[in-house]
């Protein structure tokens, strides 16, 4: 009888500690995927976002600005039977927090102005939180004939440089080129063994 218990209560404890092992596995691939659909989630928004840019003339400066733990965009939003508008979207992170801002739909380049101008939700913006626990956000634009960059003070120069360029006669009917072409999103969290780094298309 005593062997028998002890045999027993042997199998309990082995029984307990695998069942230990699998629960705290399934929370483990639980929180995982969590975290995983967060971030997916993120970059997704972002990917709309980008495509849906304006033009540098259509936002009247430059339709991407990168720097300061920050992204914004200028982008288009179309809707059934309205004509289209503009919205300023930043996102921002703050006390480990990316928040995205959106402004209401814009109308003209003075409106436009006015919310770029404007602090974060003081133009009547909504926000959204997206992601917690994150500690880097760093943001990279690509400049046609400049390559990946962190300063603004290049991006303004490709402006003036597509503007000048638009001045030959030949070329006075064609379009203001983009210049940004692409963004460069790397987001470090403390859930992260790495930060994660997407690149999406400016307007494609």
């Amino acid at each position: 009888m005593l062997v028998a218990i002890a045999i027993l209560a042997v199998i309990a404890v082995l029984s307990w500690r695998g069942l230990d092992q699998i629960m705290r596995g399934r929370t483990t691939i639980t929180n995982a995927m969590e975290d995983e659909r967060v971030v997916q989630q993120l970059f997704d928004q972002m990917r709309i976002d980008a495509r849906q840019a304006a033009t540098d003339d259509e936002a009247g400066q430059a339709a991407v600005a990168i720097g300061g733990n920050s992204l914004q965009i200028v982008r288009g939003v179309y809707g059934a039977g309205a004509a289209p508008r503009l919205q300023v979207i930043r996102y921002r992170l703050s006390n480990g927090l990316v928040v995205r801002f959106a402004s209401p739909p814009l109308g003209n380049i003075g409106e436009v102005r006015r919310a770029l101008s404007a602090g974060d939700g003081a133009d009547g913006s909504s926000s959204i939180p997206l992601m917690a626990g994150v500690t880097t956000f760093a943001t990279r634009a690509y400049v046609p004939k400049t390559g990946w960059t962190m300063r603004m003070a290049d991006v303004t120069s490709q402006i003036v440089q597509n503007d000048n360029n638009l001045k030959v006669p030949q070329l006075g009917n064609a379009p203001l080129p983009r210049a940004v072409t692409g963004i460069q999103i790397a987001v470090g969290a403390h859930n992260l063994a790495a930060p994660i780094t997407r690149v999406f298309l400016i307007g494609e």
